[in-house]
């Protein structure tokens, strides 16, 4: 079994809708981007025209930059850009161009690198942004799957580590899995009702052994202070709609 003692990593959140994201500090080159536009916190298929990315990078009046490129990658980490696309010079330093995302897409946060060439010739990357696509496809909830708690019967004379995982998958794709947790409920039936998340991300060190696999994991610790009997611990998944998975109840006997 997994024994390796709890260290807590919270989830990383994109933020609001911008016109200025992540700029990478190029100023031992001679550009230096000042903001990016047309990029929103969340693009919808269903709304007319919000397909279409319309992408502007501006470098400050200063810059001397030759070209400006983008790629997009999806939430399932391919590039749907076969090549760097080009962008075009529309006026001093301000470069555009566009994109249009297809139900084809997968559902889930995506990631646009920018890059430029300046006078020596080198393409760099310069900038990023992210935000959430919805293909339009039917909704559907999370589903999980063979929940774990090891062992399942504890006599505590010392601090002692458990072993927590359930299989999570969503017909959407697992990108639309927005998180997946258990609940604790005590022998005497009370509950803080604090959500425990568990994690899909390789992190030994919380207890999770291989990213992606859709077994999501964490390890948690009992000691003697903790209220003799048999705790319920009840798993669920929720996606980025917010539709929630079936429920599964998982029992564990503490003495």
């Amino acid at each position: 079994m997994r024994k390796t003692y709890l260290l807590f990593i919270p989830l990383l959140i994109w933020g609001c809708e911008q016109t200025y994201d992540n700029v990478i500090d190029t100023s031992t080159e001679n550009y230096q981007v000042s903001s990016i536009g047309g990029v929103k916190e969340i693009v919808d298929i269903n709304i007319p025209g919000d397909s279409v990315l319309n992408l502007q990078l501006t470098f400050t009046p200063q810059s001397v930059v030759d070209k400006a490129y983008f790629d997009i990658i999806a939430s399932d980490f391919s590039q749907l850009n076969l090549s760097p696309v080009e962008m075009v010079e529309d006026s001093e330093n301000v470069f555009k161009n566009q994109f249009i995302l297809t139900s084809q897409n997968p559902n889930g946060v995506y990631t646009i690198n920018f890059s430029a060439t300046g006078t020596d010739g080198i393409n760099k990357q310069v900038a990023s942004s992210n935000f959430y696509f919805n293909n339009g496809q039917d909704t559907l909830p999370p589903v999980i799957s063979n929940s774990v708690v090891d062992p399942d019967t504890v006599v505590v004379t010392q601090p002692t580590v458990l072993f927590v995982s359930v299989e999570a998958m969503d017909p959407n794709g697992s990108s639309d899995i927005l998180e997946v947790y258990f609940i604790v409920y005590r022998p005497d039936g009370t509950t803080s009702g604090n959500k425990i998340l568990l994690f899909d991300d390789g992190n030994i060190a919380i207890g999770d052994v291989v990213a992606g696999d859709g077994i999501f994991s964490r390890l948690i610790q009992v000691d003697q202070t903790n209220q003799k009997g048999t705790y319920r611990f009840e798993f669920q998944a929720e996606d980025r709609t917010g539709a929630l998975s079936n429920i599964i109840n998982h029992y564990v006997l503490i003495q």
